[in-house]
């Protein structure tokens, strides 16, 4: 333990603001909030984040960066990468919903540059998976993030399980990989 450095006060507030949000949800991220998380007075806040899109940007690229690195992980050495990047994305964000939402409820501010490139590392795996083909990434992309948030919002009718529902999916995704099914 000896030369480990405290974390920074940035890092901080960004653990604490994810912390609520994790735990209370959206609605609970707000400046005052972080601010008596870390036990400083709000305005404080100002000399170390420059606003609260600031703040949702550091826990929109880490949590992309989680994200990114759980597929990664997951399709190393995995007979079925498809299913592997799928099951991890998945997992990943039902472990982490508010935080997949504030990811995906708006534009992302690629012009700031730990979103620009958390998102080039978030899709790398599915770039590698398909090869480089854009158009294809994006279509498995739209997939797991559609049947993500359906599965998120309670919005899947009565009938064939998610899991099933999953597994057909992918199985017509599968030709984009240009590899043939199991």
């Amino acid at each position: 333990m000896g030369d480990e450095l405290p974390p920074s006060r940035f890092a901080q507030i960004v653990a604490a603001a994810r912390r609520l949000l994790e735990e209370q949800g959206p609605e609970a991220l707000s400046m005052r909030n972080v601010a008596a998380e870390i036990g400083i007075r709000a305005p404080s806040l100002y000399e170390h984040v420059a606003d609260k899109r600031a703040l949702e940007n550091a826990i929109v690229a880490a949590g992309m960066d989680e994200q990114g690195r759980a597929m990664t992980a997951a399709m190393e050495g995995a007979a079925d990468p498809l299913t592997a990047i799928a099951q991890a994305w998945r997992t990943w964000a039902l472990a982490h919903p508010h935080v997949y939402r504030l990811i995906n409820a708006r534009g992302l501010d690629r012009d700031a540059p730990e979103v620009g490139a958390a998102e080039r590392r978030a899709g790398d795996p599915i770039r590698v998976l398909t090869g480089g083909d854009l158009a294809s990434a994006r279509v498995i992309w739209a997939f797991a993030h559609g049947m993500t948030m359906l599965e998120l919002n309670a919005r899947f009718p009565p009938g064939p399980g998610v899991d099933e529902l999953w597994e057909r999916g992918l199985e017509a995704l599968r030709p984009l990989l240009g590899t043939p099914a199991d």
